[in-house]
């Protein structure tokens, strides 16, 4: 019985969250990638700390795949100029970081790729959606058509951000 209400609330948490991929613009995506990745590395230290080897190693590996084919994948090099090439060097670094601290259970890793990760939310939430063009390919938008929210990418993009 407790087994079909979890599957009940884990299957309309999936709807929630691919609603909100539909209907959200291009902006608010891309915030919501950087949510989920810092969920991600949330439950990537909790599962460290408790010695959970394979669900530390999930989770580390969610955040990767959110960075690098999310965060990174919607970069728009030819519209956002050096800042979208220093962005794109900055995601590699943290995948990297990510790697090492899962191979090494080192805990430090995954706070500094949080603390980063946090430091591009804010400076993100801090660009409206409606700030104009020139902040907006400044920050390299427009997303690639995965993360975009429209047709086949959205259940994509609402797996890579559900927790």
């Amino acid at each position: 019985m407790f087994g079909s209400q979890r599957s009940g609330a884990n299957a309309y948490a999936k709807v929630g969250v691919e609603t909100g991929v539909l209907s959200a613009s291009p902006h608010k995506l891309i915030a919501m990638l950087f949510d989920g990745a810092l969920v991600a590395l949330s439950t990537a230290l909790v599962q460290m700390k408790a010695g959970n080897i394979a669900a530390k190693g999930q989770a580390i590996s969610k955040a990767i795949t959110i960075i690098d084919e999310g965060l990174r994948a919607s970069l728009d090099k030819s519209a956002g100029g050096g800042i979208a090439v220093s962005l794109d060097a900055l995601y590699e670094y943290m995948g990297g970081r990510l790697l090492t601290a899962n191979l090494n259970n080192q805990p430090e890793l995954i706070e500094e790729v949080q603390r980063l990760l946090g430091e591009l939310k804010q400076a993100w939430d801090q660009i409206a959606p409606g700030a104009g063009a020139p902040a907006q390919a400044a920050m390299a938008l427009p997303p690639s058509a995965a993360l975009a929210g429209y047709g086949a990418g959205a259940p994509r993009a609402a797996n890579m951000i559900k927790a």
